[in-house]
């Protein structure tokens, strides 16, 4: 039986590394409806637990000269070559898209549930960049985790970075690697006796 492109294109979906994608970037209309696709997501309580940030242009430059300082503060003996991949860590792609969950504590609604939440989005901003035919990676690193970037980019104290998400048009394929067998992931449930 065919499958449907839709479910195809989940069957094929990769991540492009980030430092492989280049101009052009979902822009106008495409950026709006890609953004509207990225938050349908499993929302327990209708919280809304996420925002985005966008990093683009001379603020993505900035943004990326600033975590360099960061770096090199913490670790004044880096090398040169260490220093340059902390600048230009997010100078490849022409659009990041900061994915930050904010988390509600008020035990209506399990902090869990609100991070995979935010984390749905993050799948869906990949997943809707292959749709229109771009290439996308989310990232972490440090930065994800760091209280100094978290005040650089505005976060209140119940926010969090779930990840960058850059975006952008692949100079080429994205290699496919080994995905799990089923048989390792999917068990069938027994009751006990």
């Amino acid at each position: 039986m065919p499958l449907p492109a839709a479910f195809e294109l989940l069957r094929q979906r990769r991540s492009v590394p980030a430092r492989q994608l280049t101009a052009p970037a979902p822009e106008g209309d495409e950026r709006r409806a890609l953004l509207e696709a990225a938050v349908r997501v499993p929302d327990h309580g209708k919280r809304v637990p996420f925002r985005l940030i966008v990093l683009e242009g001379a603020a993505k430059t900035e943004f990326g000269e600033r975590l360099a300082r960061i770096a090199a503060a913490r670790d004044p003996d880096a090398s040169v070559a260490r220093q340059a991949k902390e600048r230009e860590r997010y100078a490849h792609a022409p659009l990041v898209l900061v994915v930050v969950a904010r988390i509600e504590p008020d035990g209506k609604i399990p902090e869990s549930e609100q991070l995979l939440s935010a984390g749905c989005v993050a799948y869906n901003l990949l997943l809707g960049a292959e749709a229109l035919g771009y290439g996308a990676q989310w990232l972490t690193g440090w930065a994800a985790y760091d209280a100094e970037v978290a005040a650089l980019l505005g976060l209140a104290a119940n926010e969090r970075i779930i990840g960058f998400v850059h975006i952008g048009t692949p100079r080429a394929s994205a290699p496919e690697r080994a995905r799990p067998a089923l048989e390792r992931v999917v068990t069938g449930w027994t009751p006990p006796h």
